[in-house]
């Protein structure tokens, strides 16, 4: 009979939640928009409308399925404070939105904040830092902020939910955070900066079992008394561990793709990362640093086409791209405010755009393309999520990287699915990966250069 686990996903934009089965097959899916609400002392996500729509759906679940465990994944640069006194939810304060600006306006913290050597995390806009969120809410919510027993990274604070246990892992705290210094495998002085020792729970592996549901969410939920939860991990990083077994040949990148794109690179020295492209390191699940690079993939997709008054769904084709390319139409950065390889540059679209879907799918490819020339990339691309619904954006990655073998995923939802691997103990379970071919686009070479060249034309906003 086969094993059965759920999987909670809670990505920027949307959560998700999953069964899958021990051959990695799902059996369930739901989701509903990850919403953020204003009133209050800043934008936060709507914590208690969630936890509604994932306990009924956990209540569905236990109607119809024999779960054994929970295993939790999530977007990152987010922390909630918490105390077990504090209420159903148990925060002291909001979970805040990671784009929210006002906390950008504190400059102060640079005086504590440490330098990219020793964190790999680049100074980056609104709340991506973790550490400038926490900076912010001890400074002006301090009375709530000392309240709180502990600081949870946003997966542990939902398996915290479900089980009553304080814990944290690397992938959470090594994403971007200035919390963590990869090198020295250890928290970064920051954390001494901001008096927060006391407040960070054990640190444990991202599949450790941390404990059972509560007798409160077995009652609510119809879940058995004996189901286990495991500690969860950073959603870009769920994607990342299906191919662990491969890290010893170095010789491939990943690239997860959702709200963000993320580019894993092993091979890519940590001394080669440059903070003002947004090159990072990230920390896989062994607390290994993994060279990264990345940019707000989905969400400039999305703009693009906004602006060109295109639905992100519609359909194209090779002919509306090899028109982008013959009529020299160009979108060029940043439509993110403040993310990826030229962040902080005024956007601009460049001529009658016949397809926005087509354009925003030519400046996804060009971006990637730039960002695994900054990361060196030599080796096999395996695309992983969201992109794995537009093949044509897929192709013309292909076409740009001539040099390199492009590999689709044949499963959609990356992130479930390493989320799933972990807690099932799936480790042979290599992914099934799929060649792309190739476009075939008259002058894109000609074209890509002429981008990059546009991008070297000076700009007063560019950071």
């Amino acid at each position: 009979m086969s094993r059965l686990c759920v999987v909670i996903d809670i990505g920027k934009t949307n959560a998700k939640i999953h069964v899958l089965d021990d051959a990695l097959d799902t059996r369930f899916s739901r989701s509903r928009p990850n919403r953020v609400i204003d009133p209050g002392i800043y934008p936060h996500y709507d914590i208690h409308a969630l936890w509604r729509w994932l306990r009924e759906c956990l209540v569905e679940i236990a109607r119809n399925f024999p779960i054994e465990v929970i295993s939790i994944t999530t977007h990152g640069a987010t922390a909630a404070l918490v105390h077990p006194d504090a209420g159903e939810s148990g925060l002291v304060m909001p979970v805040m939105d990671y784009e929210f600006g006002g906390v950008a306006s504190e400059s102060d913290y640079h005086a504590v904040r440490p330098p990219f050597s020793e964190t790999c995390s680049p100074a980056l806009p609104a709340g991506l830092n973790l550490g400038r969120q926490l900076f912010w809410q001890k400074r002006y919510v301090g009375r709530a902020f000392n309240d709180a027993r502990h600081i949870l990274p946003y997966p542990q604070y939902w398996a915290w939910r479900l089980t009553g246990v304080a814990v944290s892992e690397v992938t959470s705290w090594g994403c971007h955070s200035d919390l963590w210094a990869p090198r020295a495998r250890d928290y970064s002085s920051l954390v001494d900066q901001l008096e927060l020792r006391a407040k960070l729970p054990p640190l444990v592996h991202a599949g450790t079992v941390i404990g059972t549901v509560t007798s409160d969410i077995a009652e609510q939920t119809g879940l058995p008394s004996s189901c286990l939860v495991i500690a969860g991990l950073h959603d870009s990083n769920a994607s990342y561990l299906r191919y662990l077994s491969r890290a010893n040949d170095r010789s491939f990148t990943v690239i997860s793709t959702g709200t963000w794109t993320v580019s894993f690179c092993p091979a890519t020295p940590l001394d080669s990362l440059d903070e003002g492209r947004d090159m990072l390191a990230n920390v896989d699940i062994n607390g290994n640093p993994v060279g990264c690079a990345r940019f707000m993939g989905g969400r400039e997709f999305d703009v693009i086409c906004q602006r060109t008054g295109s639905k992100p769904e519609g359909a194209f084709g090779v002919a509306d791209l090899q028109q982008l390319v013959d009529t020299g139409v160009f979108a060029l950065p940043d439509f993110s405010h403040g993310s990826g390889p030229f962040g902080g540059r005024q956007p601009e679209i460049r001529g009658q755009a016949g397809s926005g879907v087509a354009l925003a799918s030519l400046y996804c490819a060009l971006i990637l393309d730039y960002e695994l020339d900054l990361m060196g990339s030599t080796g096999e691309l395996i695309i992983e999520g969201a992109w794995l619904r537009n093949a044509s954006l897929c192709k013309l990655l292909a076409q740009l990287r001539p040099q390199q073998r492009v590999v689709c995923s044949k499963d959609i939802t990356g992130t479930v699915t390493g989320a799933a691997q972990l807690a099932l103990g799936g480790a042979s379970a290599a992914p099934v990966l799929e060649p792309v071919t190739a476009t075939a686009l008259a002058g894109l070479e000609n074209y890509r250069a002429q981008w990059r060249a546009f991008l070297q034309e000076p700009s007063p906003s560019r950071r």
